[in-house]
């Protein structure tokens, strides 16, 4: 690994990520619970860099490998990473929610 070194201060410059994941390897991120039905509903975003190049995730509902958990289709799409965040937190919880019931 190649380590450029900080005029200001002699040390070098550390990389901004420690470890990359592999480029179409899928990332899960936890996303604020929901509230549906008096319940606390957990929420994941997976996402992958696909290999035409877009950004591509879709939303978990529910507890990890239980019969609980449900998925949505790769409803997001972008160019960028930071896009496709961009649009996930443009969702309300509202949004959230019907996606949710849909998946019921």
């Amino acid at each position: 690994m190649f380590l450029q070194t900080s005029p200001w201060d002699g040390m070098p410059a550390q990389p901004a990520r420690q470890a990359v994941p592999a480029l179409h390897e899928a990332a899960v991120h936890d996303l604020p619970p929901i509230r549906f039905e008096g319940q606390s509903v957990a929420i994941r975003l997976l996402l992958r860099h696909a290999e035409d190049g877009a950004w591509r995730g879709r939303i978990l509902f529910g507890l990890e490998d239980t019969e609980h958990e449900r998925t949505t289709a790769e409803i997001f799409c972008a160019l960028s990473e930071q896009d496709l965040w961009l649009s996930v937190r443009d969702l309300r919880d509202h949004h959230l929610r019907d996606l949710y019931r849909s998946l019921l």
